[in-house]
């Protein structure tokens, strides 16, 4: 279940704080804990093509590099942050606020868990703390996760969130996607009953 209201944003070092994770900057010795994520099937080939297919050790520096050295011109906080346990430290997943194309006037949440946490809901914890980052420190009135029709997992995990489906369209990434929104006002309403799968990849 998601806490909810228990979201602790830090806007210079970018690190967000709830009540099981810290959500920070990835870095580049993340390499290792990050290919246990984007280089494994079970979650590459929900990402393609935002994203490559499961990818090594070097293609994952360089991607850290290329996450790490992204700017938003227009000043607002996005970006992707590593999903780590507040206690232990460790890389849980990853979780992103970004334009989607084409026209980059929407904006995404989307969480990626490495498969062996999969089943403890930070997947959705993580999504709700980012869209506190969306309504708090950039104004925004409503985001989206953008779906594959047969990815359950990321269902289970946009309606825990608190979004409802709006749609399906090829808008995105000229893919056949379901479009889940949540709206402000709606972000820190009791979460809705979902199906019996946690932990997608959007």
């Amino acid at each position: 279940m998601v806490e909810h209201r228990h979201v602790d944003i830090d806007p210079v070092s970018r690190h967000i704080r709830t009540r099981r994770l810290l959500l920070r900057p990835w870095r580049l010795d993340d390499d290792i804990a990050a290919c246990a994520i984007y280089g494994v099937d079970e979650v590459a080939r929900w990402l393609c093509p935002a994203l490559p297919g499961p990818v090594d050790r070097g293609d994952m520096r360089r991607m850290l590099s290329a996450w790490m050295a992204e700017r938003d011109a227009a000043g607002l906080p996005l970006g992707r942050w590593a999903i780590t346990d507040k206690r232990s430290g460790q890389v849980l997943g990853g979780v992103a606020l970004l334009p989607l194309p084409p026209g980059c006037s929407d904006l995404e949440i989307g969480w990626q868990i490495a498969p062996a946490m999969w089943g403890h809901g930070y997947g959705a914890e993580a999504g709700h703390a980012v869209a506190h980052q969306a309504f708090e420190n950039a104004g925004l009135s409503e985001v989206f996760a953008v779906v594959r029709p047969d990815n359950r997992r990321a269902v289970a995990t946009a309606r825990r969130v608190g979004m409802e489906w709006v749609g399906e369209t090829t808008k995105y990434y000229g893919l056949s996607l379901h479009v889940y929104r949540l709206r402000k006002a709606d972000l820190d309403l009791p979460e809705p009953a979902c199906a019996d799968v946690t932990e997608p990849t959007t």
